[in-house]
């Protein structure tokens, strides 16, 4: 009925001109003192026709309907599918949808290219940047005072924002080279805790952590950086007590027993930039991490949401259920 009404709108004007000129024939006909049947019978057969006229261009309006529908539900419009014109009018239109599509194809190859490129310097300076880390990092490791402990710790967060401005960017270009395949879990989680040991030393921070002895559909590289998220995140917010990894039923579960979330706060922890308003909002904090975890989540097709209470912790809950992850 929709589609009918929507016909019948376009077409208003051509209706309307057929109704006059059947006005007019008929007042014609019974101008020239025409028989009364004849001309019901002359009105009666224009009203047929028109009416045939008008079942034939709803049938075919309907269709070109559908076929527009379907580009628009498959896009992007490729311009070569579009139905061909069937008057000057939609020739126009024709030309300024296929011009269009040039341009559009020409920012996104140049925008491509942009990206690349930055990309590829994001890759370039954080190689270069993790040099002069390594070389003072070192130097720091001959002395053994407050003061070098304090450079050693922000040392290992400038090398650990650069890495994630890093996977930041690939993330976002779409160039995150996924590789999913079976992997020790163990293996991950080790290579993470074995990077944060020293952070846990230095904040006297109790790690626990019982092996998991089973293997996990995912990638590493991504799953290590989410796990070093979780990590870093329990670490900062932990004054007293420790951080717990278990694995359990499928779930991978990062607990502490820090500040905790605020329930107004809980829902949004995994949207970019936010940082809370509460629990959690006198931290510095880029509100970047729990993004990044997300989005690199979805891709793997790993589910991640979380449990806390303001003073009593937080729970990060990973699931690496295989059932989650549908290899193309």
């Amino acid at each position: 009925m929709k589609q009918f009404v929507e016909y019948f709108y376009q077409y208003r004007r051509t209706a309307l001109f057929f109704v006059l000129f059947t006005v007019i024939s008929y007042i014609v006909l019974a101008l020239y003192d025409c028989d009364a049947e004849a001309v019901l019978y002359a009105s009666g057969l224009c009203a047929l026709i028109g009416l045939a006229g008008i079942i034939y261009g709803f049938l075919r309006f309907r269709k070109r309907q559908r076929e527009i529908n379907k580009i628009i539900d498959d896009l992007p419009v490729m311009a070569e599918r579009l139905p061909a014109p069937d008057n000057a009018a939609e020739e126009m239109l024709h030309r300024v949808i296929s011009r269009l599509h040039e341009i559009s194809g020409e920012k996104i190859n140049e925008i491509s290219g942009i990206r690349k490129d930055s990309e590829d310097y994001f890759t370039v300076w954080v190689h270069q940047i993790k040099t002069p880390i390594s070389a003072m990092q070192m130097i720091l490791q001959n002395e053994d005072t407050d003061i070098s402990r304090e450079l050693s710790a922000e040392l290992f967060r400038i090398e650990q924002y650069a890495e994630m401005a890093l996977h930041y960017i690939r993330l976002d270009s779409g160039s995150s080279d996924l590789v999913l395949q079976e992997y020790d879990l163990d293996d991950i989680l080790k290579q993470a805790v074995h990077r944060y040991a020293p952070l846990f030393i230095r904040r006297k921070i109790q790690l626990k952590y019982k092996s998991a002895n089973a293997s996990v559909l995912t990638d590493k590289k991504w799953l290590v950086f989410v796990v070093e998220q979780l990590l870093s995140n329990a670490v900062k917010y932990t004054v007293n007590g420790g951080v717990t990894l278990k694995f359990e039923d499928d779930i991978l579960t990062v607990s502490d027993t820090g500040i905790g979330i605020s329930a107004d706060d809980l829902p949004r922890i995994f949207e970019k930039g936010y940082t809370g308003l509460s629990g959690r909002g006198d931290r510095k904090s880029t509100g970047l991490g729990l993004y990044l975890c997300k989005k690199v989540c979805d891709k793997l097709g790993h589910r991640i949401y979380a449990e806390s209470e303001v003073n009593r912790g937080t729970a990060i809950h990973l699931d690496l259920s295989r059932r989650k992850i549908s290899i193309e």
